[in-house]
Order: structure tokens, then sequence, then C-alpha cells
């Protein structure tokens, strides 16, 4: 062997082969691939452990959260704004029926002053007991009201009254006369839509504005009575 022959190996940058020793075909810097230590699998597994009982834990405190914060939205919604009632009797009939449901606006009388034809829910305390009725505005305050022969004059000028049902509100169904009566300031006058079963401020006298839980503004159930008042 010549002495170029014997430096061959050298010059392309390796050692001889030694006995024994595999060839890998294709392996370089980029495959190579270390296994974890059995210590750094023990450390993984105690770090999820620890994991997934804090995201439970998260979790729950999550929906614990929104459930409170929805609590709290709909107690202030239905204490200040919003509230539903259920409609007990005939004293509005035929524009509301016994058992429909209907909104009422809380927020209303805290904006403006009441309006003629308003349906009002107002609070009644008689002393003995307290009960929520549903009745009509009628009257407003300052003004005069007075009932003759079933027709209403406020301030001697006949009132027109689209919302009665002439069915139901006859001669021989209005509740009878009602002599002039002056409404006082920050009251108001209410009746029922069923002038002949009604017990309103023709019994009770006018309302006070500070009394008048809000104003229905729709039925809402049953749906085929659905309406805006």
């Amino acid at each position: 062997m010549s002495s170029k022959e014997s430096i061959d190996p050298l010059l392309n940058g390796g050692l001889p082969a030694e006995p024994g020793d595999d060839e890998v075909e294709g392996r370089g810097n980029d495959d190579v691939v270390v296994e974890p230590s059995e210590d750094d699998t023990e450390d993984d597994d105690v770090t999820a452990e620890t994991d997934t009982p804090n995201r439970r834990h998260r979790a729950v405190l999550d929906w614990a959260v929104v459930i409170i914060v929805a609590l709290l939205v709909a107690f202030l919604v239905r204490t200040f704004v919003l509230a539903h009632f259920v409609v007990d009797g005939t004293s509005m009939f035929s524009t509301l029926h016994d058992d429909d449901r209907v909104f009422v606006n809380k927020l209303s009388y805290r904006l403006h002053d009441p309006n003629r034809g308003d349906v009002v829910v107002l609070h009644q305390d008689s002393g003995a007991s307290e009960r929520d009725l549903i009745k009509r505005v009628i009257a407003l305050p300052g003004e005069t009201i007075e009932v003759q022969n079933c027709q209403v004059s406020i301030d001697g000028q006949t009132l027109e009254e689209p919302y009665l049902d002439p069915e139901v509100v006859t001669p021989g169904n209005c509740g009878g006369d009602l002599a002039p009566v002056l409404v006082p300031e920050d009251h108001v006058f209410v009746m029922g839509d069923n002038r002949g079963g009604s017990q309103d401020s023709r019994a009770l006298g006018p309302i006070e504005e500070d009394d008048l839980v809000g104003r229905a503004f729709v039925v809402f159930w049953p749906q085929s009575h659905w309406q805006w008042l």
C-alpha cells in the first residue's frame, strides 16, 4: 500500500472503522433523539396530577360567579324594572281574562306621570289585608270625574272609551252613577273595564300615585291572549 493510500481515511474526516462498529445510514445531528429519564417522567406525572384539580377548581369557581351574577341581575330586574303578575278575577274583562299573565314596567312612573288609559297594577292596603289590583287610569290629578247612565265625563266632557266591550258594559251592567269627584294632586282615578264587576276608585276613592306598582304593557300568556295593552 502506498503512503497516499494510507492517509486517505484521515483526509476524508474520519478514522478507520473499528471492527464491530455498526453503520447507521442517514444519521445526522437533526436525527438525534434523547429519551427522557425515569426521573423526568415522574416529574411530568406529578405536574399533570396537580394541574387537573386546579382546573376543576377554577371551573367550579367560574360557574359559581356566573350563577351569583345572574341571580343578582334577576333580583334587581324583578325588584326595580320588570315584574309579571297573574290576573285573578274578571274586573278587567274582556281586556284581560282570569289567569292571564302580564308584564309590568315598574320604571314607568319613575320616569313620567300616569296617562289616561294606562292599565296599571296598584298596591291596595286596607289595614286588615294587602293586595295588588289591576285597573285602568280614567281621570288624572286636578280633573273632575262623573258617571251618569253608564257614561263617564271628565270636566264635563264625555270620555270616549274604545277599550270597553259593549257586550260586557251594558246599561244593566255598568255599576251605577257616580257623583262628581275631584281627583287630588298626586292621585289618579281608576276603574275596571268590566264596570259592573269591578271594585275600583268608585268604592276605594282616588289612588295615590305612590301606590302604583307600574304599568302593565303586554299579556304574554296564554299565547292565544297575547296582546299589547
